[in-house]
């Protein structure tokens, strides 16, 4: 697929003040050359990763001791960066003491707050003070079941500064969803708001709250954050809790102190989405996270000190990890939490327009959501702060590339981005010097030997096969809990190809030297033994205007695998066969015909992850009488209903 035409072309100011620009004069100096482009920085920062990495340390001005090698063990998995370097993450994320704006909250239309670099210092240090008179240091693990606050950064930071494990989830889990998690990690502190709201809704937590503690016998201290003025009378319910008011009242702001350890000392722990079974517990280490998103903010979206980035994320997401390390570049973080379409639809967007957001950062479904509502923020809102739009956690449409254009902006620099919480960051995403074409990834990260290889492990310059990468890379995990001779890890994601990652994603190269992920490998259709990515299908079907979603599987039938499409209709439209012809020639005319679906029924709902995410694998398991095995990871459980013993896939 390629467009005549690039959407957005950067102009020559913008290209020569992006930090992309100053970094290849930095590492060029260093190296005693030139790189005439992108691509040549990308292969020069895989042909000698010591130098890529020990260059991103110093231009983006790491705090911490690094002596000796770079790359002391070059395999996959194993390999060991900075092995004697020492640094603590939260140090370089609270650089500055002063009385700027460090965060902005909204929630809803029921609370707001406002920190400066000030305030977020101080309300660290106290935390950190109470933390560490429970116990709490290395070795320990500080989980919260918390939304996307100040309150949840300063304890991250407050954690990470005394060198124990954040691992955070979103209040709106179930009980057993967050046991599944936490239960696996023993923590020693457990953080907890006292309800939240959504869609102007209010949400109380409190029995569910009081049964996860008491089934967390690890648990020394419990902190009980106000919201819905609830967290008083919480706490008189649970053993060893207190508010967080309470908590840190008896703790003077002072100087944080932080504890330097080593590079892949564990940071944070985040959860596989868990459909298939007990979540995994995924171990991320100090340095390879901060030095894999400085280069992201930095480089790939460019972000600088004195920005405002905005992304729509809970805490249970790994973008809300991504986003928080936006203060090591001093920019100010821009936090929402509830609902996005509520009050209005446009909610988020009168958010941006406020406080000069200048990176705004949401899901590829939200960006379908505005353009199917017809939203059109460009002709309603002041958005010229905005340099750059971010969409991840599902392949961003040709049609949405166009909307976001044609409706939001038409100076921003689009950039799909794709990665996960298995290394906490991206594999592809953005280049802020070069175009952005229709429907494609800009770029493979920096430092990433990303590739595409077909089933026998050989590179496909064109067609589609496994998204790999090749050589190792910083923000690998360190291990997974409870793995100790690293037999699930290898599993998950070096058995495929040994000694190469395997990612998990149907990815093709573009002419541009981009990428398409056309979805998950495991959702891939096989309908007469030719591999079909779901993100092609949905690509075409989400042109429709009556269909607001849908999700497609492969039902095993008559010795072979035929495409069954489910769709969820927007009101008042029903699925007769005039709308079904329409939605298959769509596909053909828009894919092939290998696309289209034998099978395309109507559903009132369609199973969601927490982070959004719709699930083919569960649907599949439905449908074929399989037993999902972890309900808990779904926003939307009983939705999974709706797919049980169809008479329409009968026949």
């Amino acid at each position: 697929m390629s467009a005549v035409e690039p959407l957005w072309i950067p102009d020559a100011k913008r290209v020569e003040r992006a930090n992309l620009t100053a970094f290849k004069r930095f590492l060029g100096e260093r190296a005693g050359r030139q790189f005439a482009s992108y691509g040549d920085l990308h292969a020069f920062s895989i042909e000698d990763r010591e130098a890529f990495w020990s260059a991103i340390w110093d231009f983006c001005g790491v705090v911490g001791e690094r002596p000796g090698a770079v790359l002391a063990d070059d395999a996959m998995p194993g390999a060991q960066f900075f092995p004697d370097a020492k640094l603590n993450f939260a140090e370089n994320l609270l650089r500055r003491q002063d009385d700027g704006t460090a965060i902005v909250f909204r929630g809803e239309d029921k609370d707001e707050a406002r920190l400066s670099w000030a305030d977020l210092n101080a309300l660290v240090s106290r935390l950190q003070q109470w933390l560490e008179s429970h116990g709490v240091g290395p070795g320990h693990r500080v989980a919260a079941m918390m939304p996307n606050r100040p309150e949840t950064v300063a304890a991250m930071l407050a954690t990470a500064a005394v060198g124990a494990t954040w691992s955070s989830c979103s209040p709106d889990f179930g009980v057993q969803g967050v046991l599944d998690r936490f239960g696996q990690i023993e923590p020693t502190v457990l953080i907890s708001i006292d309800g939240y709201w959504y869609a102007g809704k209010r949400i109380e937590v409190a029995d569910k709250l009081e049964e996860i503690a008491g089934r967390l016998p690890s648990v020394r201290a419990v902190a009980v954050v106000p919201y819905l003025g609830e967290a008083e009378a919480i706490a008189k319910t649970i053993p060893h809790a207190i508010t967080l008011p309470e908590a840190i009242a008896a703790f003077a702001p002072a100087p944080v102190r932080y504890a330097r350890l080593p590079f892949n000392h564990p940071l944070y722990i985040l959860f596989s989405s868990g459909t298939t079974g007990i979540p995994k517990c995924i171990v991320h280490g100090t340095g390879g996270t901060l030095l894999q998103h400085l280069k992201e903010h930095r480089l790939h979206c460019d972000i600088r000190a004195g920005d405002r980035v905005f992304y729509f994320t809970t805490c249970g997401w790994m973008m809300w990890n991504w986003l928080v390390t936006a203060l090591a570049s001093e920019a100010t973080l821009v936090l929402f939490d509830g609902s996005p379409l509520h009050p209005v639809p446009e909610i988020l967007f009168d958010y941006a327009e406020a406080e000069r957001v200048t990176l705004f950062g949401t899901s590829a479904k939200y960006i379908d959501s505005c353009h199917k509502a017809g939203l059109r923020p460009r002709e309603t809102h002041d958005l010229s702060s905005l340099r750059v739009v971010t969409s991840t956690g599902s392949p961003l449409s040709p049609e949405s590339f166009d909307y976001v254009y044609q409706s939001i902006s038409p100076d921003v620099q689009l950039a799909s981005i794709s990665g996960g919480t298995d290394i906490v960051s991206c594999f592809v995403l953005g280049d802020p010097t070069s175009p952005v074409w229709k429907g494609e990834i800009q770029a493979p990260g920096l430092g990433l030997a990303v590739d595409v290889w077909d089933d026998s492990g050989e590179p496909l310059p064109r067609g589609k096969g496994e998204l790999v990468c090749t050589k190792a890379f910083p923000s690998m995990p360190i291990a997974f809990w409870n793995d100790p001779d690293g037999s699930r890890y290898r599993a998950a994601y070096f058995e495929r190809f040994p000694g190469i990652w395997c990612h998990g994603d149907f990815a093709e190269w573009t002419e541009h030297g981009g990428l398409i992920i056309h979805g998950r490998s495991d959702a891939t259709l096989n309908p007469g033994g030719v591999r079909i990515g779901t993100a092609e299908i949905y690509a075409q079907v989400e042109r429709i205007p009556e269909v607001l979603e849908a999700i497609a599987i492969g039902q095993d039938w008559d010795g072979d695998v035929r495409i069954v499409l489910f769709v969820r209709l927007a009101p008042g439209v029903v699925l007769d066969d005039a709308l079904r012809t329409r939605i298959r020639t769509t596909i053909r005319t828009g894919a092939s015909p290998r696309h289209v679906p034998a099978k395309i029924v109507a559903v009132a709902d369609i199973p969601r992850t927490k982070s959004g995410k719709i699930t083919e694998l569960a649907v599949r398991d439905m449908v074929h009488g399989r037993e999902v095995k972890n309900k808990e990871a779904l926003a939307n459980p009983e939705a999974l209903d709706l797919f049980r013993d169809l008479t329409e896939l009968r026949d």
